[in-house]
């Protein structure tokens, strides 16, 4: 156990160890710097930008905020070379990485001075990201929305179990959105936590206002799990999820279920506000969300309940 958030404060020179993922078509400029500026770590999710776009993000960011940031890099994003080419450029101080190898930009990004942080789903995974150099990690439990692993661990034994394997600072991921399931986190291990859909669920946030307003309407057992064929996703359930089901329990193909998820399913769903045809992708931890926030009120809230349950005698 090596749980000490002043480890994660310290790595990311950052105020409170509350740090905001980039989840694809949410996480613009407006929210990081929001984050940031309230003493957290804002992130640009450069999964849904061109190069051009997340140029722009980078600098919009740096004219709101003088404070540390990150970049969310999936690896299996078609153009990460230029990608990588701007945040050197731009000097973005911290990169996460996720689905994909650590070892291959792990060096390059380490030898420009940036901090790495991997996203892992397992203590397999954790000790390759420990092993390619990375500063820490993110252990994202099966709770959690978006991309997700297909161990299906949930949070309360992977922080432990990744806890236990490893030397680097972790932060804790999936189904977090309040104070006290941030201590949880801490006590299990965790120096850290990212949170995604409680960010979501913000004033800032760049997804579409119906998008948000599903999230906050959600019940439990209104995300699964879906597309383990190809790469395993937390949707909240629409029509379109419903088609990907039926097909799934008719033996469909993966090049079948490719056809049906076709491209700028995401966008339609959390961007566009298309509830229905849209991919539609949050954690299972909506179920504790029920209003839209300034991010900085959430990062607020979050700290305020921490420290107050931290304090209190054992």
């Amino acid at each position: 156990m090596h749980s000490s958030p002043a480890r994660i404060t310290e790595l990311f020179k950052i105020e409170k160890p509350v740090i905001q993922a980039g989840m694809i078509w949410t996480s613009g400029w407006r929210l990081a710097s929001a984050v940031s500026n309230a003493g957290g770590l804002g992130m640009l999710g450069a999964g849904s930008m061109y190069p051009k776009v997340l140029l722009e993000h980078i600098q919009k960011y740096k004219a709101a905020s003088a404070r540390p940031f990150a970049v969310n890099l999936p690896l299996l994003y078609p153009d990460i070379d230029r990608h990588i080419k701007t945040i050197i450029d731009e000097k973005v101080p911290i990169v996460f990485t996720s689905a994909g190898n650590p070892k291959t930009y792990t060096g390059i990004l380490k030898q420009q001075g940036i901090t790495v942080v991997h996203v892992v789903s397992s203590s397999k995974f954790a000790l390759k990201a420990q092993d390619a150099g990375c500063d820490a990690v993110v252990a994202e439990g099966f709770e959690a929305g978006g991309h997700n692993g297909r161990e299906e661990t949930t949070s309360f034994v992977l922080i432990p179990a990744v806890c236990d394997k490893i030397d680097i600072p972790v932060i804790a991921a999936g189904g977090i959105a309040t104070g006290r399931q941030m201590l949880a986190a801490i006590v299990l291990g965790a120096s850290g936590v990212q949170l995604g859909s409680r960010f979501v669920a913000s004033t800032e946030a760049s997804a579409h206002i119906d998008f948000k307003n599903a999230v906050i309407n959600a019940t439990e057992g209104d995300t699964l799990l879906s597309l383990k064929q190809l790469t395993p996703v937390r949707l909240l359930k629409n029509d379109f999820f419903q088609q990907v089901q039926e097909a799934e329990k008719n033996g469909a193909s993966k090049e079948t279920l490719e056809a049906l998820l076709g491209k700028g399913r995401a966008k339609k769903g959390m961007f566009d506000g298309n509830l229905l045809e849209g991919e539609l992708e949050i954690g299972q931890v909506s179920t504790l969300l029920n209003k839209i926030e300034p991010a900085a009120q959430i990062v607020e809230d979050i700290w305020q309940e921490y420290s107050r349950l931290r304090a209190l005698p054992h």
